[in-house]
């Protein structure tokens, strides 16, 4: 089970790390602001710095993911799990959050945040299950 939260860790990391790109580099582009997150062109200029300073959240929990695993096969279980652990249930919390703040959009009939959410909370939450489990 080791292997399996260690290997869902690192999906969550690449999931995160993916999105920083989106939200702080390519945000300005039509495929990824109406695309992905279904921002109209004529919001753009307005959510840029939102989705620029989000996008650094998602870097510094792909970051405590992988610097987690990193101390855990460096023979540091304690800080490595600890770790580990924290920036998974801090991913999944947030993915909860992404699905409800959904719920509540004007646009939740088309359900965009709720993939988001699955996407973000996912993995960590496999994480976390086979953690508890192994």
């Amino acid at each position: 089970m080791i292997l399996v939260a260690q290997f869902a860790t690192l999906i969550a990391a690449g999931v995160h790390l993916l999105a920083f790109v989106w939200e702080s580099f390519l945000f300005r582009k039509p495929s990824v602001h109406e695309g992905i997150f279904r921002i109209p062109g004529s919001d753009v200029h307005a959510a840029h710095l939102w989705a620029f300073n989000v996008g650094f959240y998602n870097l510094f929990l792909a970051s405590g993911v992988i610097a987690g695993v990193i101390l855990w096969w460096a023979g540091q279980d304690t800080p490595g799990r600890t770790l580990v652990v924290y920036t998974c249930l801090f991913m999944f919390l947030a993915g909860i959050a992404l699905a409800a703040s959904d719920r509540m959009a004007l646009s939740r009939q088309r359900g965009d945040g709720v993939v988001g959410a699955l996407s973000q909370s996912g993995p960590p939450l496999v994480a976390l299950i086979a953690l508890a489990i192994g």
